[in-house]
């Protein structure tokens, strides 16, 4: 069964990552471009423990689960979080930070000797393979960037409140605020299934706990890419729009072989 579900969660993750790029390429908004890395890092942790359900642990199937299982994956979501409240200055700030520090926490993964045998058939603990350096990279990095992600909630919920507060003159943000607050509170609440998964270890096992936090998780996450990603009406759409619900229009021919389009008169009551 575990084996299954880390299919489903490493083809699921895939897929999203496919639409969130193709979203990307379509906007070149940042967010997206974090969320699809993120989404690749899903993927490859979900790749990992399928592999090591599969053909059993190994010291690489388990460092590629935990890499990008536990550590890279959920501060590159936080990174789309911050793109999608903060200026793009703070976000590429920040981006470069984020990413100086998963390439060092990457060398220190692969780098890592295993202190502990691994048993093919058992989902292996950090605590009894490694060192202090990859687990604490683990602690540092989904800690601090699930707090960025719960921050974002609630911080869309107060901008949520406060904008309902405003003036209806004010002008409409590019995605809104409504839909900032419901898309973010939803990657929280994935976050927050994703790292419950351990809980689920007396129930079902601990590699099918893994597997179904991981699935239930991207698919939250994802719905809440979707709310924010929803389009708005261009501006093109809201002329061709108004022109069409301006009432008909009468063409009349001109002296010079062209035609003047004009307003047909609105006959009197």
């Amino acid at each position: 069964m575990h084996t299954a579900l880390a299919a489903t969660a490493t083809l699921l993750a895939t897929a999203f990552a496919m639409l969130t790029l193709e979203r990307y390429l379509a906007r070149r908004r940042r967010h997206e471009l974090m969320w699809t890395i993120s989404l690749v890092m899903f993927a490859l942790g979900s790749l990992g423990l399928w592999l090591g359900a599969a053909i059993g642990w190994s010291e690489w199937t388990f460092k590629a689960f935990y890499l990008f299982g536990a550590i890279l994956n959920v501060p590159f979501l936080a990174l789309g979080t911050v793109y999608l409240l903060a200026d793009r200055r703070r976000g590429d700030i920040t981006a470069a930070t984020v990413s100086l520090l998963a390439a060092f926490a990457a060398g220190i993964v692969v780098a890592a000797p295993l202190l502990g045998v691994i048993d093919p058939d058992v989902l292996p603990q950090g605590s009894a393979v490694f060192g202090v350096g990859p687990r604490i990279a683990a602690g540092v990095g989904s800690g601090v960037a699930a707090t960025v992600i719960f921050g974002g909630a609630i911080w869309s919920a107060v901008r949520l409140l406060m904008g309902r507060r405003r003036s209806a003159a004010a002008a409409a943000p590019t995605i809104p605020t409504g839909r900032l607050a419901a898309g973010n509170v939803l990657i929280a609440l994935g976050t927050l299934v994703l790292s419950a998964g351990g809980l689920l270890n007396s129930v079902v096992g601990e590699m099918n706990a893994f597997a179904i936090s991981l699935v239930v998780g991207i698919a939250v996450i994802f719905a809440g890419f979707l709310v924010t990603m929803a389009g708005r009406p261009t501006r093109s759409d809201g002329a061709v729009r108004g022109s069409l619900e301006a009432g008909p229009a009468a063409t009349e021919p001109t002296g010079s072989g062209t035609t003047d389009t004009r307003r047909a008169p609105e006959p009197v009551a």
